[in-house]
C-alpha cells in the first residue's frame, strides 16, 4: 500500500528508540549463545531502555504529532433522515 503512508517511525524519538532496542537485542542474543544470563538480562535491560527513551523523547516534542488517519477512495457513509418511509 504505497499510498497508505503517514510517515510512521520517521522522526528522531523512534530511530533512537529502535536502535536503542535493537542494539540490546543484538546483546541478548549474543550472550543467550555464549550461557552468559548476565549478558543476556543487559541486553533485556536495553530493550527496555530503547522503548523509554523513545518515549521520553515523543514527550519532549521529538516525536510525530497524532493525526486521525484519511481513507482514501472510500465512499462517505451519511446518514438517512429518522422519518423515511417507503
Amino acid at each position: 500500500m504505497a499510498g497508505s503512508s503517514h510517515g510512521h517511525g520517521h522522526t528522531p524519538a523512534a530511530w533512537t528508540g529502535v536502535i536503542i532496542s535493537f542494539i540490546g537485542f543484538l546483546v541478548a542474543g549474543a550472550f543467550m549463545v555464549m550461557a552468559n544470563s548476565v549478558g543476556f538480562w543487559a541486553g533485556m535491560v536495553l530493550i527496555g531502555a530503547g522503548a523509554v527513551v523513545g518515549g521520553i523523547m515523543r514527550a519532549m516534542g521529538l516525536g510525530q504529532n497524532p493525526k486521525p488517519l484519511k481513507m482514501v477512495g472510500a465512499p462517505v457513509a451519511t446518514r438517512e433522515p429518522a422519518t423515511a418511509e417507503s
